[in-house]
């Protein structure tokens, strides 16, 4: 369903700056957090506001700690930013705070409690996708976040899409997934996997990226030999995994990754496929190091079920709907009845200016499929 599933960032391009965007944190919240990048330019050239309207404001310290953030998701993505783009991405973002704080301000009860369900269900894809714990909180180290930032976030960025969905009267029925899902067979097409466990020693300096001397080589390899006997001599694959494997990424489950042919090291994967059900293979070599694998499960190819992938595809098709619904225009219509007044001439966008397209919610979260 990734080929077609699509966040807010289709009508907004925001759904990283949904937090950002609020007003209301508590002068002395912010006094007992840590100084941010953010922080500290206030204090250098002052905190002032950058644009303002009925029951808005945005000022420079938020403005500016949206923008490192979008910059440095834009970085975990492979996407750095020019520095001559550097004024658009600030005028882009700036729009986006402002697109926030009016649906936000807009949104019913209603709006609110089934934006929190969604902001919770979309939290829990990411936790799942990111396999484990340390991983999602590494991911989003890299982006200057925390969980619960990114839970408030895609949260706000929920109850927003809410709004408009509500505001525009926009509603697919079940006939219509059903419809899209008949019609598009392809997209929902999985290929044959594997659901594998293994046991990794690596043989890289993981700091330096260069090859363990010889001898500690080879001392590797002796432990992985006496793990191996005892994985076949009937001792729990999945402890042995989470107290001996080096692979962190997939420790915490035991060991156990889920792959379709492509993903993994070919190594790795030619070894994987080749397995029986509950066989344990030879010792393994890539270039990550000695590994033994266990097979659990092959999932030979299939259609996934409409159950499964109809929230994905009412999204998809509700983000359709709202674009079609004038989005764009019921955004310029609250502008214009808050009075929004873009107070520093160089953050008011340019006619024709090429747009930037801002990441989603958090980091580029997702299983590390290229390991081992």
């Amino acid at each position: 369903m990734r080929t077609i599933t699509k966040s807010v960032a289709l009508l907004l391009s925001a759904a990283a700056l949904s937090a950002w965007a609020t007003a209301a944190d508590s002068a002395q919240t912010n006094a007992a957090a840590p100084a941010k990048p953010a922080d500290k330019m206030s204090q250098l050239f002052g905190d002032t506001v950058v644009a303002k309207g009925k029951g808005l404001e945005i000022r420079r310290s938020q403005l500016d700690e949206a923008v490192i953030s979008v910059k440095a998701s834009l970085a975990a993505r492979g996407q750095p930013l020019p520095a001559e783009r550097m004024m658009l991405l600030e005028q882009g973002v700036l729009d986006r705070l402002i697109q926030m704080q009016l649906l936000l301000a807009k949104a019913s009860e209603t709006d609110k409690d089934k934006g929190k369900k969604q902001g919770l269900i979309r939290f829990d894809q990411i936790k799942t996708n990111a396999i484990s714990e340390e991983t999602l909180n590494r991911q989003l180290k890299a982006v200057g976040m925390t969980q619960e930032e990114l839970l408030k976030k895609i949260t706000e960025e929920a109850t927003a899409e809410m709004t408009l969905e509500r505001e525009l009267s926009i509603n697919v029925t079940d006939a219509e997934v059903k419809k899209f899902y008949d019609d598009n067979p392809a997209k929902f097409e999985l290929p044959e996997m594997v659901r594998a466990s293994h046991i990794l020693l690596v043989t890289r300096d993981l700091t330096t990226q260069t090859d363990l001397p010889d001898d500690k080589k080879a001392a590797k390899r002796k432990q992985m030999e006496d793990l191996l006997k005892r994985a076949r001599g009937g001792e729990d694959f999945a402890k042995l995994a989470r107290e001996f494997s080096e692979d962190p990424g997939s420790k915490d489950k035991g060991g156990e990754y889920t792959f379709p042919r492509g993903q993994m090291d070919p190594q790795f994967e030619a070894a994987a496929f080749s397995l029986n059900t509950n066989q344990i293979s030879e010792i393994v070599t890539t270039p990550y190091g000695y590994h033994i694998i266990k097979l659990s499960e092959k999932i030979p190819a299939r259609k996934m079920d409409l159950e499964r992938v109809s929230p994905d595809i009412k999204e998809y098709l509700t983000r359709q709907a709202l674009q079609k619904a004038g989005v764009p225009a019921y955004i310029i219509k609250l502008r214009t009845e808050a009075g929004v007044e873009v107070l520093d001439e160089k953050l008011k966008p340019k006619e024709n200016s090429d747009a930037i397209v801002l990441p989603a919610a958090g980091p580029a979260v997702k299983p590390d499929t290229k390991k081992p």
